[in-house]
């Protein structure tokens, strides 16, 4: 992992089995990423996540659990 200065600018993004992270605002999104519309800085990102990230697993197995 990479040391992030609080003061600087950062988006969170998210991958397609809905899991999150946050990047360097100045990077190219990853490919199998996209931007999730939230930026600041790195605490408030990772506040953020904190709040819309309720169920860590995987998007594959909460639909293998519920059956779908």
């Amino acid at each position: 992992m990479v040391d992030i200065d609080d003061n600087v600018d950062c988006i969170v993004v998210l991958n397609g089995e809905e899991q999150y992270s946050i990047l360097l605002a100045d990077r190219e999104v990853p490919a199998g990423w996209v931007a999730e519309g939230f930026r600041g800085s790195r605490q408030e990102c990772l506040d953020h996540i904190d709040l819309v990230w309720t169920d860590m697993r995987p998007l594959s197995v909460r639909r293998r659990m519920e059956g779908n």
